[in-house]
């Protein structure tokens, strides 16, 4: 990986990307350009794109997974591949950190492949940074799945240090209420709007039972939850279950990158407590409502 002095002021304008293709902040210190590798690898999107592709059609479980690495990765210390760096003797990196454990291996493999099919060139090895293929990756894996497509600007550098205790405090957690999700995403810069806006992400991917399994049986059941929906995941998460075991985060649409995340929040089929809170609060139900009722209006959020 090449040297990195990554920043996050902001994830989002990447993360962003992840939903609208919009973005305005800037995530690195290095300066985001289009065609940043036109002299060294002028065909590395479609490398990646090619490479990315292969491996969506081999799992599609790759789009969420890639998704939410991204995700994982811009909100602690920028958008920096810091996420991929592994453990040593003397280190704990992020990815390690209990609340990155859930990372799906699909989005690591998505990464890895790219920059393997981006070093079989000659002209380009060791010349694009991870943390740019991250980027693409996501970008790819999203309109596979039938989301907007958009550019990305490219220029990032790698982060060499990777730090489990990094993550401490980072990122959003299942069980957020808005408040709380509004204030982690407030750190990076990031408005209410722009934490809805990236909650969608939620429309593709994969969930533990663990994280939302109490909302689903106990006391302590949760009465904002579709009955038939919180039965039908008693039936895929029972009591004991495996704590490998997981389900699809859209009930409805779950292999397509969609603004269907927002009329299940509308129906009480938010998976998480995090997720439907958006809707259960009226202070964000009215954006909710908005972007059930136009998609377009959805992908061009900013």
């Amino acid at each position: 990986m090449m040297s990195s002095s990554g920043n996050i002021r902001l994830a989002a304008a990447l993360l962003l990307v992840v939903v609208t293709a919009a973005g305005s902040a800037a995530v690195c210190s290095a300066q985001l350009r289009r065609n940043y590798y036109a002299g060294v690898c002028p065909n590395v999107e479609s490398i990646v794109r090619a490479a990315v592709a292969g491996k969506v059609k081999q799992t599609f479980t790759t789009v969420g997974a890639t998704v939410r690495l991204f995700f994982h990765d811009c909100f602690v210390e920028g958008c920096d591949a810091s996420v991929i760096v592994a453990s040593t003797a003397n280190n704990t990196a992020e990815k390690d950190h209990p609340n990155n454990l859930s990372l799906a291996g699909d989005g690591f493999d998505a990464v890895i492949r790219a920059k393997a099919a981006v070093d079989a060139v000659p002209q380009c090895r060791n010349k694009v940074s991870c943390a740019d293929i991250l980027a693409m990756a996501t970008r790819d894996a999203i309109a596979l799945a039938g989301g907007p497509s958009y550019a990305v600007e490219l220029g990032r550098l790698d982060g060499l240090r990777s730090t489990a205790s990094s993550v401490n405090g980072k990122l959003p957690a299942p069980f957020f209420n808005l408040d709380q999700l509004t204030a982690v995403f407030a750190l990076n810069g990031l408005s209410q709007a722009d934490m809805i806006a990236l909650s969608a992400g939620h429309t593709v991917g994969l969930a533990h039972c663990g994280t939302f399994s109490g909302r689903i049986s106990g006391p302590s059941s949760d009465p904002t939850m579709n009955p038939s929906y919180a039965a039908q995941l008693r039936s895929q998460c029972p009591a004991n279950v495996d704590p490998r075991v997981a389900v699809f985060m859209d009930p409805a649409t779950p292999v397509a990158f969609d603004n269907q995340y927002f009329k299940n929040l509308q129906g009480g089929k938010g998976l998480l407590a995090s997720d439907q809170v958006l809707y259960s609060d009226p202070r964000s139900r009215p954006t909710v409502d908005a972007w059930a009722r136009n998609s377009v209006a959805f992908n061009r959020a900013s």
